[in-house]
């Protein structure tokens, strides 16, 4: 599978590693073997030739002069970022060794691994990694930062991750953009939307912040931070009383409709109102709309479950497009991810059966506690794929477990990240662009095949090499390390229990580089206890939640008047491109948005750089005055690096509490306070 490498100058097919729904198509140009150009793959049959300015531009990252080309030992205190190039050979003894005595010594709990979907490639994600940890016996990590809690929720209601098919919502008449900047995270969904709207469709955006996305809205709805569950209630409050419900649906597609509909005579529009801080009129003018309109579609977002409460909000909203029967209708129904539609045999890839025991495990969200922690202390940190010591809630207290010289951290990366500052190993790692693996969308329905179309850059590995070098000097001698790229691959599209995808995929996949997942008779393959929608839940009350979806209000941080969102921001994705010239000069400079009524309380203009700060830290941005975000709200975009010495680390405000369902984080539910810096520039 190294064809494409081999090409000099010519044009090859590829696909987008990024964390980001969209996965899209791409066309590599390449001249005297290396990449001159990234375009879309006009052929895609979703992403249709278009894609972001992050992936267009991805040729400057791969070639930027700081990329790490051996791997490196630490020669300084950590932090400071003195190292220098040793050999793979010193690295992997070095690193083996040390764990040897760990094991031998405290046990090989004391070893942790840290990664996330920093390379959306599943092989080299959660492929030899995971069969080489479980064999190790090491502590295991929660992978939680992300997307579980609303899934969890979801689920409740829906049985898995399934929605509805971006290819069919071309029929839909009327979109709810609840809680996602689609513009910047997910734009073809927006481009489909601006599509659908020439034949008559409606926006309409319901967030905390007026970004791209709101003000490309034929509606734009502002909401106080984790009240959306309230607001998803009082719709259903309006729905019922004035009998805007599908009966014939809800009486054969759902449980819980009649329960459902007393439930939420207690959330009349002037109660959610004082909740969420939208008008009463607008409440009543919104569930009208959504009651009339069809086929209608929900995107739900991914910010919606980093909250306190984000289970029980996406749970709430999933609840919605049962009410009217959307979901029997082509381009309705909702979507939070489609995930559950690609799945592959995921025991096969990452061989759980290789763990001799029962071992610990620790939720990445709370790896600062972890690190911390005196009993049972963790000795060693193998990270990749993530970059936690900026991307981690309570970062501060994460920077302070990394300092630990007791702690020996290895990490392979592209780059000397911030987290790599702390490392006393760092190992070179190769980008998408030079790794054999398999891709699967959580938007659309198309799984793709991804072959090497350059080579390694200087003496970088991809993960499966890294990990299979690690089990060779460990003496782990099972098959299961010695599996090629390609044989992981097989492996993992093989025997596979999901109905959706076909027979044969990886040989089809070989052939036609990618393939539709089957998205048809939802309704008949939910996968709830009851094989229905479920708008109560019994095994919600077995698992101590209320069967009904209610609104919980997040907890309280006492004596911080803000409640503070850090978003995303539009050229970065998490802290991927916040070390690259090229996007930071396209996304220009962090901003606070702050509402006009809160700046002229403080004496704050707009330009004026502010310190904000709450018991677990403190950073510097000017703001943005305006009406982008209600009283009593304050919203960043963007995780920036540190590296300049500049006080960005807005994960340093974040708490690292989990939320209701699967351990979520709770970045969005922390509170602040901002007060004003003597001076008025851009930080």
């Amino acid at each position: 599978m190294q064809e494409y490498i081999n090409i000099e100058d010519g044009v090859v097919p590829s696909v987008c590693s990024l964390d980001c729904p969209d996965q899209c198509g791409l066309l590599i140009h390449k001249k005297e073997g290396k990449i001159v150009k990234i375009e879309g793959d006009p052929e895609h049959p979703v992403t249709k030739g278009n894609i972001c300015n992050k992936v267009r531009n991805m040729g400057e990252r791969i070639y930027d002069q700081k990329r790490i080309k051996t791997p490196l030992k630490r020669i300084g205190e950590k932090g400071e970022g003195k190292f220098h190039p040793i050999s793979w050979q010193e690295a992997i003894e070095t690193i083996t060794n040390h764990w040897k005595k760990l094991i031998s010594n405290e046990g090989s709990e004391s070893i942790l691994p840290y990664s996330f979907y920093g390379n959306m490639g599943n092989i080299n994600a959660e492929g030899m990694d995971r069969r080489f940890f479980h064999r190790l016996g090491s502590s295991q990590l929660d992978r939680s930062i992300c997307s579980v809690a609303g899934s969890k929720g979801y689920s409740y209601t829906m049985g898995g991750s399934y929605g509805t098919d971006p290819e069919e919502m071309t029929e839909t008449k009327l979109f709810i953009m609840w809680g996602i900047n689609a513009v910047s995270t997910n734009m073809h969904q927006m481009t489909i939307a601006q599509r659908a709207k020439k034949n008559g469709a409606k926006i309409v955006v319901i967030d905390v912040h007026k970004n791209q996305t709101g003000r490309m809205a034929d509606w734009f709805i502002p909401i106080l931070p984790g009240t959306d569950g309230a607001l998803a209630l009082g719709i259903m409050h309006v729905l019922y009383k004035e009998k805007l419900v599908n009966r014939s649906f809800l009486k054969e597609y759902t449980v819980g409709y009649e329960e459902l509909e007393e439930h939420v005579k207690n959330y009349d529009p002037q109660m959610v109102s004082d909740i969420t801080g939208v008008s009463v009129e607008d409440i009543y003018t919104l569930a009208r709309m959504y009651g009339e309109t069809s086929p209608s579609m929900i995107r739900i977002g991914n910010g919606l479950q980093h909250h306190d409460n984000g289970g029980m909000i996406v749970r709430t909203i999933a609840c919605l497009p049962a009410l009217t029967g959307q979901w029997a209708l082509k381009g309705g129904g909702a979507l939070k991810s489609n995930s559950a539609y690609l799945a592959h045999n995921t025991k096969a890839l990452q061989r759980p059966d290789l763990m001799k025991k029962q071992t610990r495990t620790i939720n990445m969200n709370q790896l600062g506690k972890a690190l911390l922690e005196t009993e049972e202390p963790i000795r060693s940190l193998f990270i990749y794929g993530s970059n936690p010591a900026v991307v981690t809630p309570d970062a501060n207290k994460v920077r302070e477990g990394l300092a630990r010289e007791d702690l020996f951290t290895v990490v392979h990366d592209l780059f000397l990240t911030e987290t790599a500052m702390f490392a006393d190993i760092v190992l070179p790692a190769t980008s998408a662009f030079e790794n054999t693996d398999f891709y699967t969308s959580y938007w659309h329905n198309y799984i793709h095949l991804q072959e090497p179309v350059i080579s390694s850059f200087g003496e970088s590995k991809s993960n499966t090499e890294v990990f299979r070098l690690l089990a060779h000097a460990m003496g782990y001698d099972e098959q299961a390390f010695k599996d090629s790229d390609e044989e992981l691959i097989q492996q993992a599209l093989s025997n596979l229990s999901n109905p959706y995808l076909p027979d044969k995929c990886h040989e089809k996949l070989k052939i036609d580089r990618y393939l539709k997942a089957s998205t048809s008779d939802l309704l008949k393959n939910l996968n709830t206890p009851s094989g229905k929608i479920e708008l109560f839940s019994k095994k919600m009350e077995l698992d101590g939640y209320p069967g009904l979806p209610t609104y919980i209000p997040l907890l309280e941080e006492t004596d911080f008047p803000f409640q503070y969102v850090p978003g995303p921001n539009h050229n970065f994705l998490n802290s991927t491109f916040s070390n690259n010239e090229k996007h930071i000069k396209l996304e220009k400079a962090p901003k606070l948005f702050m509402n006009q009524h809160d700046a002229d309380k403080r004496g704050i203009e707009d330009g004026t750089v502010v310190r904000i700060w709450n018991d677990r830290g403190e950073c510097e941005l000017s703001v943005s005055v305006g009406n982008q975000v209600l009283p009593g709200v304050v919203v960043s975009q963007g995780l920036w690096s540190d590296l300049t010495g500049k006080k960005h680390l807005v994960n340093s405000l974040t708490p690292d509490r989990v939320s209701d369902m699967g351990g979520g984080a709770t970045f969005f539910s922390g509170r602040v306070n901002v007060e004003v810096i003597n001076q008025k520039e851009m930080v």
